[in-house]
């Protein structure tokens, strides 16, 4: 596999288990609510570091997407 294949299967790798982590997301809203309090703060369960792993994630993607065609964010 070349660096740029694998690139490529890194970020869609990612993106896939961004798309899983928001189905989840949804499914957890549905069944118990999620106040803004929740979303930004909440220390336990489910969303204790959901925002922040979210944001690694899709901040890896951004930079693959970058690496991928020989660009860069700056």
């Amino acid at each position: 596999m070349t660096d740029i294949a694998a690139l490529k299967k890194e970020k869609q790798d990612l993106i896939n288990k961004m798309l899983e982590m928001q189905k989840q997301f949804i499914e957890y809203e549905h069944q118990h609510g999620v106040s803004g309090k929740d979303y930004w703060a909440s220390s336990e369960g489910m969303l204790a570091n959901y925002r922040k792993e979210y944001m690694d994630i899709a901040n890896r993607v951004v930079d693959l997407a970058h690496q991928i065609v020989g660009s860069s964010r700056l």
